[in-house]
């Protein structure tokens, strides 16, 4: 067996996972990893990537760069152009980052699920119940992003981002074993609520949810890095218009993203539960698209 077959195989047993990826100080290794992945030394960063290889299925074949300053430089590395085509349709929503695809489907009244079996609240992800009642009995899906992906997202869609709200938290590990075993994880950890409107009227939120060791949180419409030491407004008023493609910003690690669509949006056929997706890909259509002309 190779190393990182063995290494695999060890993360697998779920109470050894558990306990490496949450019973730890989770706070001070999200801080001590964010200073970390900015050392700009050559023996550092090799190391470092290197480490990384063996843990993960590190692909930087599709990278702009082909050398970097740091962990960090790698971690938030552009794409050559025309790696990540987007669906021109537009009455399709693409997802916006690379992904794994977890829990999804019809909001059930405010309800949603992180897993199965597994609730939470639309009130206690986003905290707004003006914004609840734009979602209830909408759509959700969980877009999960693994450390070794491309972790720059963009818009899903043509439209206006209104407002950001920042919501200080704790940074559990996101992968399908904690969501087994932590409730309403999503609820807990930091994150964004990113409030956008389609031309055509309806609301769709994009909700990155922080993780351990994912240091922060750049949004690049609002030339802001949001991270547990962020001081002073929470709640950001925006008015920008971004098209379909369009980068938003990055995680400095994997983490999730959580989109909420409106009832009259489904899902695309390529949508089926652990499968691997692009940004751009088709994610949801509208309805009435669906139906024969």
């Amino acid at each position: 067996m190779t190393v990182r077959g063995l290494i695999s195989a060890l993360t697998q047993q779920e109470n050894l996972n558990f306990l490496l990826t949450n019973r730890i100080p989770r706070a001070a290794l999200t801080r001590f990893m964010g200073w970390f992945s900015k050392i700009e030394n050559p023996v550092i960063r090799d190391v470092s990537i290197a480490c990384w290889r063996l843990f993960s299925e590190l692909d930087l074949s599709e990278a702009r760069k082909t050398s970097f300053k740091s962990l960090h430089d790698c971690f938030i590395r552009e794409l050559r152009p025309g790696h990540r085509p987007v669906d021109p349709d537009p009455a399709v929503v693409v997802s916006p980052c690379d992904a794994i695809i977890g829990a999804h489907g019809r909001i059930e009244d405010t309800e949603l699920f992180q897993i199965k079996g597994a609730p939470y609240s639309l009130l206690d992800l986003l905290g707004d119940p003006a914004l609840v009642e734009q979602h209830r009995n909408g759509r959700f899906i969980t877009l999960r992003l693994l450390s070794s992906m491309y972790h720059r997202f963009h818009a899903p869609h043509d439209f206006r981002i209104e407002r950001v709200t920042f919501v200080h938290g704790d940074v559990w590990n996101v992968n399908p074993i904690a969501l087994k075993r932590i409730e309403r994880l999503f609820c807990k950890n930091e994150r964004a609520v990113i409030q956008t409107r389609l031309a055509t009227g309806e609301a769709l939120t994009l909700v990155p949810v922080a993780a351990i060791l994912v240091a922060s949180l750049r949004l690049h419409f609002l030339d802001l890095t949001l991270n547990a030491q962020s001081r002073g407004p929470t709640v950001f008023p925006c008015d920008a218009s971004l098209r379909k493609g369009d980068e938003l910003g990055w995680f400095e690690h994997g983490s999730t993203i959580i989109v909420l669509a409106p009832d009259n949006f489904e899902f695309c056929d390529n949508v089926m539960d652990s499968a691997r997706i692009k940004a751009g890909q088709p994610l949801m259509r509208r309805a009435e698209a669906l139906k024969p002309t």
